[in-house]
């Protein structure tokens, strides 16, 4: 008989806790959840209160007969799945299912993996938190119910095999609606001119910017002209003290944004390693919308600082949580033991931990104390100044282990350097001035981690549900991770020195991107179909209140059901009307008229995704289809771009007596070359590809069958042994046989080939051809 057993999520977190808790303790993992809705149904009893219909999956049977098994056999179970509303459920789905008693079930919470932490947790039980569980399921039940409800719609009025969600749905909003804004951006220019100057009485320099951006080139003209023979002096020096405060620590959107910024880590990287640090009891818990640290936390990290940096470094701060609908006061991320400054790991790993510890120490240490000069230089001949503006760090503070980081995007002035010591009334002598065109820019696309913040933001979706919700949506093909190659562009740019203007234009690379997310054609039919049929799904403000009402649901300020019943009966009038009223869309746009044959040509949504058609498919003659390029979209082809996709198949002639055949099949561009089907690569364009490169191709072809070694035949029927990838093998009536090893091939004798026919050293496998 076992006298504790302790059920934790994962085996790795297992692993570690059966290490502080010795003796008496056997520790299990349930591997997530045990149960949940059926996949074949809604799963969900509608007509009897909105009652979810629990199912254990067959991967999770034989798991949950063991856990059963042990449960049975123990004095105390003590459930400790996670701290949050997850696994809260995760706990009561373990106790219904392996019909726990209630006298003998604990459920146990910690925020880190630590021996400590272990050990208070199970000297302060307590019971399942049923509002928790209930949040949940009211999230699981009308997200079911959504999905569920819409998703037939799409089949049927877009594409099959599409889904709606709830926040998923949102998240496309987001990134269509930015890239409606940057389609309807319209690029100005303005001219910024700085100056280089010289301080007469010393050898110093002085670099300037002018407080005005002058509109059209004639401007810029003027004011230089004004220029050549006016008078420079420093009208006004101001120097005062300013202080720089360190970010709360972490909390998960915020570890999310950094990971992305620093290291370029997709969302679902950041929570997979963090998920790996915590359950090797290296960092608290990683999905926390709070920057609240403990009082343990708050003294271990002044005494760190005041022992590493000094007793002027530390100044304990306790931060306020501003995330709409924060959720349960948990912890922020932190390092467990913030004197391991380091670990041992892998690269990632090393790194995220070093970034964690960074931050939480940095929060706790004392202001950057800075001193910001300014200096306003006169023209004597216009009243606009030139401005230069300097910093010198007096005490470097938090800013000794933390380095603020900034959004690609945000608007970025140049650090500011030091600049010279100068006086007031001080002439300059003017060494050059350059007036250089710049460019608006369009809104930035979001990258993941952007829009993990935009999501917060607006309050929607919680920490446990960003990063699954972006992985969603990638995976839905509703949106793709992208970059975009500069562009160039002419630049004017004109240079007063030595008393003459000089004009000439410089080339400007711009609009690269890396790692955005672009909205697909899929994405935007999808998003406008839901837009004008389910436009409550898909606002801020309505998806943000569902997201409180849960938070009141977790309070037991609200009762589930009422919640769930009162989304329900509007909800569901909507799918009815949608249903009988909204028409079938494509998303079809008119290209033209093709010049040869005058029909239309159009841009559309097909079966396996877009395409042009040719032709109308009312007519009697039928149209010809052709799927569009990846990086094609529907809202910007040409009528030219899709009449060369008509272009396929293309014959590029014989080779070795064999046609060589270009086309495009479901899964992209291949050589039909007899009756082989050869995939070309991703780096070649199907469309300009010649037949030179095609036969480089067949040449390479790595061979399943290069050659036959013998034959034979056995009830009239073919016999082959052929020499594979994996080594000769046997090929009689569609089947493959292995040869056993150390057989000699060449002399194999048709009896003994029959012996390994009826008696196979591996299971036959039947041979089935893929076509494209």
């Amino acid at each position: 008989m076992i006298k504790n057993l302790v059920i934790v999520e994962s085996p790795a977190k297992a692993k570690t806790i059966e290490k502080f808790l010795g003796e008496g303790f056997k520790v299990k993992s349930s591997f997530g959840h045990i149960r949940d809705l059926s996949k074949h149904d809604m799963g969900i009893d509608i007509e009897h209160n909105f009652t979810p219909q629990y199912i254990i999956p067959e991967d999770k049977q034989k798991l949950v007969l063991e856990l059963k098994k042990d449960a049975s056999n123990a004095e105390i179970v003590w459930l400790a799945s996670d701290e949050d509303r997850e696994g809260e459920a995760i706990a009561w789905h373990l106790k219904e299912a392996l019909k726990i008693d209630d006298s003998k079930t604990k459920r146990i919470v910690f925020n880190e993996i630590t021996k400590s932490a272990i050990l208070n947790a199970i000297e302060n039980p307590r019971n399942i938190d049923t509002f928790l569980v209930n949040a949940q399921q009211a999230r699981r039940i009308l997200d079911r119910i959504v999905g569920y409800e819409i998703s037939p719609i799409l089949w049927k009025k877009v594409k099959p095999k599409l889904s709606a969600g709830r926040v998923q749905s949102v998240a496309v909003r987001l990134i269509v609606d930015r890239e409606k804004e940057i389609e309807a951006f319209k690029t100005t220019s303005v001219f910024k001119v700085t100056a280089l100057f010289k301080a007469q009485m010393k050898n110093t320099s002085l670099n300037t910017t002018l407080n005005k951006r002058f509109e059209t080139k004639q401007e810029v003209l003027s004011f230089l002209e004004d220029c050549i023979n006016a008078t420079f002096t420093i009208d006004a020096i101001e120097t005062k003290p300013s202080k720089q405060s360190p970010q709360p620590p972490f909390t998960t959107s915020t570890l999310q944004q950094e990971a992305s910024r620093k290291f370029g880590f997709p969302v679902a990287k950041t929570m997979m390693v963090a998920q790996q640090l915590y359950e090797a009891g290296l960092i608290t818990y990683m999905r926390t919308d709070s920057v609240n640290l403990s009082q343990m936390a708050l003294s271990l990290a002044k005494e760190e600082i005041e022992k590493t940096f000094g007793k002027e470094y530390a100044k304990t701060r306790k931060y306020q949580t501003k995330a709409k609908g924060a959720q349960e006061a948990h912890e922020a991320i932190r390092p467990t033991y913030l004197n391991n400054h380091q670990i041992e790991g892998d690269a990632s790993q090393k790194r995220l931990y070093e970034l964690i510890w960074k931050r939480t120490i940095a929060s706790q240490m004392a202001d950057a104390l800075l001193e910001k000069t300014t200096i306003n230089v006169g023209i004597s001949s216009r009243k606009e100044q030139f401005l230069a503006q300097g910093e010198v760090i007096l005490f470097d503070g938090f800013l000794k282990v933390y380095s603020i980081s900034q959004d690609e995007d945000a608007s970025d002035e140049k650090s500011l350097g030091i600049i010279p010591k100068l006086k007031a009334g001080e002439n300059l002598e003017l060494i050059q001035s350059k007036a250089q065109q710049t460019f608006s820019l369009h809104p930035p696309r979001y990258n993941e981690a952007t829009l993990v913040k935009k999501l917060e933001d607006l309050g929607i979706g919680r920490p446990s549900t960003y990063a699954p919700t972006i992985s969603t949506i990638q995976k839905r093909e509703y949106v793709v991770k992208q970059d975009t190659s500069p562009k160039q562009r002419d630049v004017i740019c004109l240079t007063l020195e030595k008393g003459k203007i000089e004009e000439k234009k410089i080339k400007e690379n711009y609009g690269a991107e890396k790692n955005k997310l672009f909205p697909t054609d899929i994405g935007i039919v999808v998003n406008n179909f839901l837009i004008q049929n389910f436009n409550d799904i898909i606002d801020f403000n309505f998806t943000a209140q569902v997201e409180k009402e849960f938070d009141e649901i977790a309070q037991g300020n609200k009762d589930w059901h009422k919640m769930i019943s009162n989304f329900y009966t509007p909800f569901h009038s909507e799918v009815l009307k949608a249903q009988e009223t909204s028409g079938k869309t494509s998303g079809e746009r008119l290209l033209g008229v093709d010049p040869k044959t005058g029909k239309n040509v159009y841009a559309r949504i097909g079966r396996f995704g877009t395409m042009v058609q040719m032709g109308e498919t009312s007519s009697e003659e039928k149209p010809k289809f052709a799927s569009m390029k990846k990086d094609q979209r529907i809202d910007s082809i040409s009528l030219e771009e899709a009449l060369q996709l008509f272009d396929m198949p293309r014959s590029l002639g014989e080779y070795e007596k064999e046609e060589i055949i270009v086309n495009i099949g479901r899964f992209g561009p291949y050589i039909k070359y007899g009756t082989t089907n050869i995939s070309i690569p991703k780096t070649l364009d199907a469309y300009t590809i010649d037949k030179e490169k095609c036969i480089e191709i067949i040449k390479n072809k790595p061979s399943k069958e290069k050659k036959v070694i013998k034959s034979f035949e056995i009830n009239k029927k073919s016999v082959e042994i052929l020499e594979g990838i994996y080594g000769p093998y046997i090929k009689y009536d569609g089947n493959n046989y292995k040869i056993p090893k150390n057989t000699e091939i060449e002399n194999l004798t048709i009896d003994e080939v029959k012996t390994i026919i009826e008696t196979p050293v591996k299971a036959k496998k039947k041979v089935t051809k893929k076509t494209k």
